[in-house]
Formats: C-alpha cells, structure tokens, sequence
C-alpha cells in the first residue's frame, strides 16, 4: 500500500484555519445588539453592519458609496463574491458590458465570467423587513457555515443595495421606534400600526422611487441608475412589502408582460418561482404566482431590468407600514418582523441558488437578449424621429438626457432628406421631410428592446388589468414632434454631431442701449428663465398677443424686460439679464435686444395688451386630506425644477389660515375637508374674489364641482340612467373584474384641443397630450369661464381605456379658468406634472402661476 503523505492534508487545513480566522463576520446581533425583528433598525446602523462586514471579510465583500439622498444619507452598495471575483471585479463588469455590446473596446468578451445578480432591498420606505433581510443575506453568504453559499459565489457577484430610500426608511423607523409599546401590540387598532401623513413609502419630494427608474426624476434614481447601467445584471430582485393579510408574492409575474418580454425571460421567471416554491413548501409559509404584478409599465424595479437585458422580478411579502413588530391576521395567526425577515432572506438565497444553477444559460440568454437588438428589424419601426427644437440645446434637452442616462444610442439628422412615417401629433401615416438636426433614434442597436418600450406610439398590452398606466410614449410625455419610421432612412444619422447654441451669435451682440429685452416663452427653461429673473428683482411682461419687431416674430407670452420699468442703467440690466441666463443652464433660445417700444406690427411695448408680471406668493395644500404623491411633485416642481419658492401648508389648519398672505393656492389632488364646509369653502371664494387664484389638480377639481361656483361634472350616459333594463344589470359574479375594467382607465393618452390664444395654454400649438387616469370631465362654461382644453369624441391616442370609460371621454373640459371677481380658478381634470416625468404639462402649471390673471 502506498503512504500516503500527511503535510499536504496539514497545510490545507491550516490554510481553512487562517481564512476561517481572517473572515470571520459579526453576525447583525452582535453588531446591533439587538436580534433582527426584535425592532427597525435605523439606516445609519445598517450603514455601520456592512461596513463592519467589509472591514471583516475585505477579499469577499465590495462596500461602494453612489450617493447621497436629499437628506444627506450615504446610498451604498456591497458587492460580494470569491477573493478571485472580487480581485478582478472591474474586468467582470468590463466583460459583462462587452456581452451586452455597450462596451466597445475592440476586446472579444470571454466566456468564463461569474453570473450577476443584483439584490434592491427597500425601495419603499415603509416596506422595511427587506433592509433588516439584506443584513440577514448578507451574513448568511460569508459566515462560512454554509458550503453551499461559498460554492455560489464562486460562480456569481452578488450585488446587494441593503436600502435604496434611506429617507423614507428613517421617517417610518425613527416613527415606529418612538411610538411601539415596549411590548409588540399585535392588534392592528393600535397607534403602531396607524402610520401618519405622509408615511415613509416615499423619499424626500414624496415620491415613489418605484415608479421612477426610467424617468430618474429623483437624485436617488439617477445615481443608481448611473452604476446600474455601468453592470447590467442578468438577475435583479426587487423586495417589497404589500398588506398584512396577503401572502408571500413571487414569480412568475402576471399578466400583461410586454411584448419585448423574450421566453427566456419568461421561463426562468417559471424556474426561478419553483424554487422559491420548494423552500417555503417545505415551511409551511402561503404564497402565490402569477396574480396582480404585471410586467408592463416601464419604470419599476422589475420591468426596467428586464427591458435592459436581466430577468426583473418583484418579491412581495405581507406587512408593509400597519405591521408594526406583530400582527394579528384576519385568520388568528400573528405575523411578526422576524417571520417577514425570514420570507425574504430565503427568497434571497433561493434566487442566488437559482442564478448559479442557470448560470451558464443566464450569459447565453443575456447576450442574444442584446445582440438580437442590433439585428435589423423584421417588422414594426425602425427609427424614431423628433424634430430639433431651438429650445432643446445642444445636447437635445431632456429628450437627450433620457436617452443617455438609459444608455440608448441617438443621433442628428447631417442632411435634408424625404420620408414617411407616423406622426405622434396627428395620429396619422404622413410623409414628412427631415431637417439637419433632427434626433433620431434606431430601433437597430443593444438597447434596441428599451428604445421601443420608450418611443413606440402605442404599446402592445396582451392583459387590460395592470397595475400601473398602460401610456407612457416619450414624445407624448415630453410634447415633441415626432416621427416613427418602418423604412429605412436614405442616409445614416450622424452620430454624436451637436446642434449650435443660439445663444452663442445672441450673446456676442451688443445689448447695452436696448430699450427693452425679448425672451421666447415655448418651453419650460422659459419659466425657469422667468424664476430666476423675478428673484433677481427684475420687473418682467409678457406680450398677450403676437408681435413683430427688429423683423423678427415674437408668440403669445413673450416675456418682455424694459429698462424703463427696471430703473437701471443700461449696463446693470443688460448683467442681470446675462446673470438670469446664465442660472438657466437648459434655456438655449436667443435673447433679443429690442431698440425701440414701437413694433412694426401688433401692439407697442407700452401697450396694455402687455402685462405686468406681479411676483407670485405661492402656496401648496399638504398634510392630511392630501396625497402624498401629488403634494411631492409640485413640492418638487418649484424647488428643484421651476427653482421658485413655494410655502407648503397644512390643509387641517384652513380655518386659520391668513390667506391674504398668498397669491397663488396650489390644490393637488386629494380630498379637502374644507371644501366640504360651506363657511371654510365661502372664505376661500371670498379669498378668490379679491383677487387670489386657485390651481385645483385632479379630485380637488371633482370637489370644487360639487360646490355652486359653476363648474359642472359631465355626466355620461350611465349617470344619465342608459340601459337600465333588468337583462342588462345581470353580471356573473366570476366577470366582476372584467364589469370593473369596463370602467377603468389606468393611465391612457388623449388629445386635448387647445385655446392657445389664453395664457393657460401660451408656448403650445393647438394640441396637447394629457394622460387620464379616470373619466373625469366637466361641462364647458357658458358664461364666466374659459374653455381652454377640451376632448372631443376623437381624442383618444393610445392606452388602455376600458369600453365604458372610453364612452364617457367625448366633449367635456379638462382645462379651464373661470373668473370670480379679480380672481381666477384654474382647473387641471389631469394631473399636468405626473411622477415629473409629464415634461409636456410643466409650462402649462409655469402658466397657471405666472401669466393667469395678470
């Protein structure tokens, strides 16, 4: 028999001996001192666990800072593998983009590269166990006690985000913390369970990070997705939390799926799923698939990764901010944190397992998802064209910022040419001549799959119950004139050409002796232009009718800054001017010296047809009675868009509100107490008469209908009674949610006719695009009202818009100004500045502010 030598075996173990030594890692008790579940965790604590865990175990774990919140919080991200992954993690990621072909460095992409699976914890602020799950996970992967997970990482880089709304989790942590019992009260009564306005779901603005990946409106988002799109995962989960009584949610998702959707990516939402299934089968836990998440709309956590290439999924576990610590459900058992903890870190885990196993399809899946995109279509579009604007800038505007913080690769126009396509405006095929810096936009590269959830006019939905709204198309969203072509472009784009700055020939010209300067009102820089003026102190007019002058043409709304209303020298209003501009990065427009008050046709300078612009007090309704979400956009809207200051009230302290302090009363949607009162809603007219100005937004318009001040609600044929026979009330009880969606509008687009020649609608051509959520509309004013938006019978444009909702949409108001006295109420039916992505509505809400009822 031959000896066999022991120093080898010797050496192996003490080898185990010293990286067992070197990487031991605190569990989360011995960090916190306290048990996971036993009470919230605050976002600094779980901060100081993973960077523990980094200082403990160097060669596995990653620790990297993205950002910060608005609060100031650190956004973080742990990436954790082998000592051999991690010692080559920047060649993984090179690699892994080279698979997607977005990297384009002339190195062939290899083969034998780790699976990546991203793991986003606590995207909802009051959705908490999954960052208290994230400390769990992490532990769990390199404690060492499991072969199996050190086997994993060998194979994969597992990328957790432990908490992507620090700030919405420390306004429900510090908030459940201060007002838990010492002992966990289960009953759902109780004060711990009954979370107050606003709630942390949301970040700082009150936004729903959720709902905004693509439109990263939020400094959250667009710092994630700036690393996001740097990996490119082939796996992401999402972990959130829904009401207490449902059961574990996993994959597969439910239907609708988008048609880019690949089966691939449908099948391994099925294996994935199973296992999942094999884990909380063998604990007893309830769960279900395939049921009311959807993947469709394009901004979440799940539908957004799978758009760019990964299998996106949503996790759902009950409990949610009216959990508390303990529970009492509706079938006598008690959820605790500790059990919701457990739901998500075995799903976790299970997900990994899953990833290692279909690893090597995974890269194979992953790479045809991207290099199908550069194949060239077999039908449907080929280009989006959008026309350049002045306004747009060099660099396309916001069009351009979507397409490069999404990766997607776009172009100008080099030279004139003819074609045909269908035109967004019109709804209708149409030829169209294409001009020299037109953007255009390939369906035909890596992103090609993204470019057409994006840009396509009307979104193919398989399933009319979704979760979310069915429209979303960016030249809708962003007011653009647009093209989709199916054939191919007689010549290529010219890649990464710029448009020239107008301002540049406007600035080299010498303004000093201008009696007065001429700035365009057609975008919304115009109103930030606008802002930063009148906190300059500068006195600004606007032009309510056309004029020509200096041969040039000036639109309704032109803003008008004389020297003689200013009172300063020449030099010193030509430098506050250029100090305007100069704040207002994205306002690319010409300013234009005018030398005299006499125009050569419309009304003179001094005309009263040009209005004096009084410098608005504006304040926003918020608190309780008010949506949350809503009161975030326009909060949002002035302080980090318009930059304009705006007071936030408390609609419960009405009564004592001193509103002669305030000119504009921002209304968002919500449901006002006050106005339910008939001597609160008096003094708000009385308010209005003497001069103040309403902005009512969605239900506060529905409100302020059902008040005597004149507005009216349309009443569809249904309210009218329609067809009350007994045959027609008969609906099998297994139908009620197709009766329901008969009703339903999600989220559609329409046309809207426009009175652009009120100041309502100045900057905009006779149309406008608004997303309805409901089918709300209200009779046209006969007398003391404009009717400066309406939809007629044609005005519906893309969208899910159930059969009796969409009967319902025909010949009513969705915009309009009604005068009481020297003041005005403005109506928004629809919400002008959804999730802040709407760009289209921004100028429109800059309007209704500044120009109405000057």
């Amino acid at each position: 028999m031959r000896r066999i030598s022991r120093l080898p075996l010797l050496l192996s173990l003490l080898a185990f001996s010293a990286a067992s030594a070197q990487s031991v890692v605190p569990s989360p008790a011995d960090h916190l001192g306290y048990r996971l579940g036993d009470r919230y965790t605050l976002h600094h604590q779980i901060v100081s666990y993973f960077r523990q865990v980094a200082s403990a175990s160097p060669s596995r774990v990653v620790l990297r800072e993205y950002g910060k919140t608005y609060e100031g919080r650190p956004l973080m991200l742990a990436f954790v593998s082998s000592p051999a992954n991690i010692a080559r993690l920047e060649a993984i990621r090179s690699n892994n983009l080279r698979m997607a072909g977005i990297l384009k460095d002339g190195v062939a992409a290899g083969e034998e590269t780790p699976v990546i699976v991203w793991l986003s914890y606590n995207v909802h602020g009051n959705e908490p166990s999954s960052s208290e799950a994230a400390m769990k996970t992490v532990h769990r992967l390199l404690d060492g006690s499991d072969p199996a997970t050190a086997s994993w990482l060998e194979k994969a880089v597992v990328v957790i985000d432990p908490c992507i709304n620090p700030d919405g989790r420390d306004r429900y942590a510090q908030w459940q913390n201060s007002t838990s019992s010492l002992h966990a009260d289960a009953n759902p009564q109780t004060r711990e369970h009954r979370e107050p306005w606003p709630g942390g779901r949301t970040n700082h603005y009150l936004f729903d990070l959720n709902r905004d990946w693509a439109w990263q409106s939020q400094l959250e988002s667009q710092q994630r997705l700036k690393v996001y799109n740097q990996w490119l995962p082939q796996v992401h989960v999402d972990f959130h939390e829904q009401s207490p009584n449902s059961p574990y949610y996993f994959a597969p998702a439910a239907e609708p799926y988008h048609d880019v959707i690949t089966p691939w990516q449908r099948e391994f939402q099925q294996i994935v799923g199973r296992n999942n299934a094999r884990y909380f089968d063998r604990n007893g836990w309830l769960y279900f698939t395939k049921e009311r998440f959807d993947l469709f709309y394009p901004s979440y956590g799940d539908t957004y990764p799978t758009y760019n290439g990964a299998i996106g999924m949503t996790y759902e576990q009950g409990g949610g901010s009216r959990a508390g610590r303990a529970v009492a459900l509706e079938d006598g058992d008690t959820l605790t944190l500790a059990d919701r903890i457990e739901h998500h870190h075995t799903t976790g885990l299970a997900t990994i397992e899953t990833s290692v196993a279909q690893s090597e399809r995974l890269k194979r899946e992953f790479r045809k998802f991207f290099s199908d995109g550069l194949k060239e279509p077999a039908s449907g579009y080929r280009y989006f064209l959008v026309r350049a604007r002045s306004h747009m800038g060099p660099d396309g505007g916001t069009l351009g910022r979507y397409l490069r913080d999404n990766g997607i690769e776009y172009g100008h126009v080099q030279a004139k040419f003819n074609a045909r396509g269908f035109e967004y405006y019109t709804g209708r095929e149409t030829p169209f001549t294409a001009e020299p810096n037109d953007i255009v936009i390939p369906v035909q590269q890596p992103k090609s799959a993204f470019v057409r959830v994006l840009f396509e006019p009307e979104a193919r939905i398989s399933d009319s119950a979704t979760y979310d709204i069915t429209a979303w198309a960016m030249p809708y969203a962003l007011g653009l004139e647009a093209f989709a072509v199916r054939d191919r472009l007689p010549q290529p784009a010219g890649y990464g050409s710029r448009i020239p700055d107008p301002r540049t020939a406007a600035q080299a010209a010498d303004p000093a002796e201008a009696y007065a300067y001429a700035i365009p009102w057609n975008s919304f820089a115009s109103a930030r232009l606008l802002a930063s003026l009148l906190r300059l102190g500068v006195k600004v007019r606007y032009a309510e009718e056309p004029f020509e002058s200096a041969g040039r043409r000036f639109e309704r709304g032109t803003l008008l800054v004389t020297r003689a209303a200013n009172g300063h020298a020449p030099e010193q209003l030509r430098s506050l001017v250029v100090k305007a501009v100069s704040e207002t990065p994205d306002f690319h427009e010409p300013v234009v010296p005018l030398t005299s008050g006499f125009v050569d046709k419309g009304f003179d300078i001094g005309s009263g047809r040009v209005r004096y612009i009084r410098k608005p007090r504006v304040a926003l309704m918020a608190g309780e009675g008010t949506g949350a979400n809503a009161v975030g956009e326009i909060w949002h809207y002035f302080e980090r868009q318009l930059g304009y200051p705006v007071s936030m009230l408390n609609a419960s302290d009405f009564a004592q509100l001193k509103l002669s302090d305030f000119d504009v009363l921002i209304l968002p949607d919500g449901n006002y107490r006050f106005l339910s009162d008939k001597g609160l809603s008096e003094s708000l007219r009385d308010w209005v008469r003497s001069g103040g100005r309403v902005v009512a937004i969605e239900n506060a318009v529905a409100q302020m209908a059902g008040l005597d001040w004149t507005l009216r609600r349309k009443k569809s044929d249904a309210d009218k009674g329609g067809d009350s026979s007994s045959d027609a009330l008969l609906t099998r009880y297994e139908n009620r949610e197709k009766e329901f969606l008969k009703r339903s509008i999600p989220g559609a687009v329409y046309r809207v006719e426009l009175d652009n020649s009120h100041p309502l609608a100045f900057g905009y051509p006779s149309r406008y695009h608004t997303l309805r959520q409901d089918a709300a509309l209200y009779e046209y004013f006969k007398e003391g009202g404009w009717n400066v938006g309406v939809v007629k019978k044609d005005g519906y444009v893309t969208g899910f818009a159930g059969v009796k909702a969409k009967d319902a949409i025909r010949d009513g108001l969705v915009l309009g100004v009604q005068e009481h006295g020297r003041g005005q109420v403005v109506y928004f039916a629809d919400d002008p500045v959804f999730r802040a992505f709407w760009e289209n509505g921004k100028l429109m809400l800059a309007n209704a502010v500044f120009l109405v009822g000057q």
